[in-house]
């Protein structure tokens, strides 16, 4: 059954016009198919087509689910973007996809790229949600840098990954199941040492990701893995 996005469904029920031409024009839909329906909030609906306009396609709600795939732990990284957007990007569409719930990215003293296309990024967050069938969408929080987000960090569980040589645990061997998590992962160039204490004396757990050097995107899937296989078991 084909899945649509309709962030403002409290406005009424038709999708945006760029999904409408999708489920018109390429999935040729028509009036009485069934389709399934998100809010990005924890909304899942099935639906039937009411009005198959290729720039305003109508439907009629016929059963409603909220709270659709609600899990009982937080988990929010803030990460510094990769010099080749690409990689970045990989990691937004597959934290997305095994499950996060926000992403800050960050400027930290050895950043190489300094800059990001939110536009873009959300629509690969809308994307990788409707592929993965989730109706909760992650949020994207600005680009900020790293002092700032210092500052304004809440979570109860608080983590720095990075690679110097010193006394680290593992991550799953640290974090307590059902909690809200931030863990902050570094650029190709890691975090400054000054930057890590910082982090320290701010509550940061410092952790290992396992024996591997990790690039940074890999780090941050990995995070989400490790963290979505500590809250099942």
């Amino acid at each position: 059954m084909a899945l649509f996005y309709v962030p403002n469904l409290a406005s009424g029920n038709v999708l945006p016009e760029e999904e409408s031409q999708h489920a018109v024009k390429v999935l040729r839909l028509q009036i009485g198919d069934e389709i399934v329906v998100v809010d990005g909030a924890g909304g899942y609906y099935k639906a039937q087509i009411t009005n198959p306009h290729p720039k305003h396609c109508d439907f009629e709600i016929i059963e409603t689910q909220t709270g659709f795939g609600k899990r009982d732990y937080k988990l929010h990284i803030a990460i510094a973007p990769t010099k080749n957007i690409e990689r970045i990007e990989w990691f937004i569409e597959k934290a997305t996809e095994i499950g996060i719930d926000e992403i800050t990215p960050i400027i930290s003293r050895f950043s190489e790229r300094k800059n990001v296309k939110e536009e873009r990024l959300e629509k690969i967050i809308i994307s990788a949600s409707k592929q993965s069938v989730k109706a909760y969408f992650p949020k994207l929080n600005p680009l900020c840098m790293f002092d700032e987000l210092m500052k304004k960090h809440h979570a109860s569980q608080k983590f720095i990954a990075h690679c110097y040589e010193e006394d680290k645990k593992l991550l799953q061997n640290e974090m307590k199941k059902s909690s809200d998590i931030l863990i902050l992962i570094g650029p190709e160039g890691d975090f400054s040492k000054e930057e890590v204490q910082k982090a320290i004396s701010l509550g940061f757990v410092p952790v290992s990701l396992g024996n591997s050097r990790l690039r940074t995107e890999t780090a941050g899937v990995v995070v989400c893995n490790t963290v979505a296989i500590v809250n099942q078991f």
